[in-house]
């Protein structure tokens, strides 16, 4: 039984108040421990401190010390330790900024150049929810090494598929996770954003690039055509001409072009590309979080709808706005000449 499972059960007797009176305390905390005994002998090196974290929350909460379950305990010690914790892995997470509220996502696949398989994509997707669950989070930074943002797909995922499969399965359906998150999401592109890393770039709200960064789309080289949104987003950024040769030709574009063209925000430094970005990240998180993601829905409708629908969408949008605390709020401050303590509400 998975350490999940075994900790589930515990929280589930703990919480129930019919159990709780012949909820052997004693014999729990042995087997949750003898658990995590277990799974520590199959991990490594920085891992083994998030289960000695674990231990510490987990024992007094199975002992009763504290009024808490033993699975809400875990979780807890999950959400404040993301940090600090590996909990992927193809991935690194952890908050930055004076206030810790904006959180960095590191793709971490360095041999392969941060090439984009399935389960990445998917440790992507829930590294994204978990942080737009999270309040303390104001804003998301998707970055990846200073060589490389993400080469592209992994070719050696795809080389033997056959139609039937990827028709049936919506293969690459899953990549568009990122674009389901209300939250800010800031691209931070050192190096190669290539293929599928262009288009995961393109998911992102706000593309910030490194000096050297080169962004492209060279499927057509391998006999295939962009398949995550780099025919239609790129075309959006750029304009039709410059997106088709892109397309047609797999030539890649420096930062300076991509940031002439409109592709990217800005351009920095490669060692400062990911500072820049929190930085951004901790601007925006100064701000109502209800109102920066009732904004960002009517920025990313402009991209799909006729003006005439976009413009009733956003006025729709702007009188929801008077339904919140936080438009009063920032009103009020503004007239009083005053900072807003807005409180996303």
């Amino acid at each position: 039984m998975t350490l999940k499972k075994r900790v589930r059960r515990l929280g589930q007797a703990a919480d129930n108040p019919t159990r709780c009176q012949t909820y052997d305390h004693s014999n729990t905390t042995q087997a949750a421990l003898e658990t995590i005994r277990r799974v520590n002998t199959k991990m490594a090196g920085v891992a083994r401190a998030r289960l000695s974290q674990l231990q510490s929350v987990l024992r007094p909460a199975i002992l009763g010390r504290v009024n808490v379950s033993p699975y809400t305990a875990c979780t807890s010690l999950a959400a404040r330790q993301m940090s600090s914790a590996p909990a992927f892995e193809h991935l690194l997470v952890d908050k930055r900024g004076e206030a810790k509220n904006v959180a960095v996502i590191t793709l971490n696949r360095p041999k392969a150049l941060n090439a984009l398989f399935d389960p990445l994509m998917v440790e992507v997707n829930e590294a994204m929810k978990q942080l737009e669950e999270d309040p303390t989070v104001a804003a998301i930074v998707l970055t990846g090494s200073e060589k490389a943002f993400a080469a592209g797909a992994d070719i050696k995922q795809m080389q033997n598929k056959q139609f039937v499969e990827c028709f049936g399965s919506n293969f690459l359906e899953h990549w568009n996770g990122v674009t389901k998150i209300k939250k800010p999401v800031i691209a931070a592109v050192n190096g190669y954003a290539l293929g599928g890393g262009c288009e995961l770039a393109m998911m992102c709200d706000i593309i910030l690039a490194g000096e050297k960064a080169k962004f492209g789309q060279p499927e057509i080289v391998i006999g295939t055509i962009p398949g995550a949104g780099g025919t239609q987003r790129l075309t959006r950024a750029i304009g039709k001409s410059r997106a088709m040769q892109m397309c047609l030709t797999g030539e890649m574009i420096t930062a300076q072009q991509a940031d002439a063209w409109g592709l990217v925000s800005s351009v920095h430094p490669p060692d400062q590309l990911v500072d820049e970005a929190v930085k951004l990240g901790e601007k925006i998180g100064k701000h109502s979080k209800l109102v920066v993601s009732m904004c960002k829905e009517a920025v990313n409708k402009s991209q799909e709808l006729p003006l005439n629908e976009g413009l009733h969408l956003e006025k729709r949008l702007f009188y929801g706005t008077f339904a919140t605390n936080d438009r009063k709020e920032g009103m009020t401050a503004f007239v009083e000449k005053r900072s807003p303590n807005f409180t996303d509400s």
